[in-house]
């Protein structure tokens, strides 16, 4: 009897402990740093990632706000290190920025996957990216449509030399030269609305008859509509953004805005939280992958219309 207790004892011992260790190995950490939660978009992505995160059991996430500051950027993923993240999901500043973010979890041993805003260096576990080449396209062929092939526009960009946020604008460049239209001037409003604001007022008074504009972002080109409505060039110059935030989408159900190509950030946010539980579970995952994008007219805005 005594030994049938003992053993009795012993195994449940054994599989408290067992317990113990799985549940140790299934609860990840996970740190997300995110370039500027004071823009709509990241907002969106990173509600993405808390709310899945929410959903498993075995998933904790913290986030963190760059706050457009690459110093803050590096410090908060410094921070996110020393507390112990077992992976590191990353929407980057630039990709340089993100470059030094990715050798220093690389240092740590830290895993990497990176969301939307690539790197130009450092080893990471995947790149969950919207197709922005292909984006631009669709904002080009709508535009030179609206136009029917002749006319002005503007090009605003997000951070120039940016090889992501770039192909936007290669995009839409590359269909409107080639349909005959002319792309009347180019500057960077690197990201934000008031800075969006202020080049479309140079853009309208430096070319008064300009007949489009095409925003890299959403936050941009609803800085562009506030620049063209004070002017009162609303009616004559259409808007077209990038990224379909609620905002944006917004403004092209009421018509101030021509259209917006739509990412998908809060899907893009599940993904790069599903994508970090295979990597932590020993899984392979494939090094890039492409989520396409949509453009949003007055004919089909009220799909996205939640």
């Amino acid at each position: 009897m005594f030994k049938k207790l003992i053993t009795i004892l012993i195994s449940m011992v054994l599989v408290l402990s067992l317990g113990s260790m799985v549940s140790a190995q299934e609860t990840f950490t996970i740190g997300y740093q995110v370039q500027d939660l004071g823009n709509q978009y990241w907002i969106t992505l990173a509600d993405g990632v808390k709310d899945k995160a929410a959903e498993m059991d075995n998933v904790e996430v913290t986030v963190r706000d760059a706050r457009t500051d690459p110093a803050v950027e590096l410090s908060n993923v410094q921070d996110l290190i020393t507390q112990g993240i077992d992976l590191l999901l990353l929407s980057p500043w630039d990709s340089n920025s993100g470059a030094t973010v990715v050798e220093e979890a690389n240092k740590a041993g830290i895993p990497v996957i990176v969301l939307d805003i690539g790197v130009s260096s450092g080893d990471i576990e995947s790149f969950l990216v919207s197709n922005n080449y292909g984006g631009g396209q669709k904002a080009g062929e709508y535009m030179a449509e609206l136009l029917e092939g002749e006319g002005q526009v503007g090009h605003i960009q997000c951070q120039p030399g940016y090889e992501l946020l770039d192909a936007r604008g290669n995009g839409f460049v590359d269909v409107v030269t080639e349909e005959g239209i002319e792309v009347v001037a180019t500057q960077p409003g690197d990201s934000q609305r008031s800075k969006g604001m202020t080049v479309m007022q140079n853009m309208a008074t430096a070319n008064p008859d300009i007949d489009g504009v095409f925003c890299e972002n959403d936050e941009m080109a609803l800085g562009a509509l506030e620049a063209l409505n004070s002017s009162r060039m609303l009616d004559q110059v259409e808007v077209i953004g990038f990224d379909g935030t609620d905002e944006a989408i917004q403004a092209v159900k009421e018509g101030r805005m021509t259209a917006t190509v739509a990412q998908q950030p809060y899907k893009m946010g599940q993904m790069g939280v599903e994508l970090a539980v295979e990597v932590l579970n020993g899984n392979d995952i494939e090094n890039e992958i492409q989520v396409p994008v949509q453009l949003i007219t007055k004919e089909n805005v009220d799909e996205f219309i939640e």
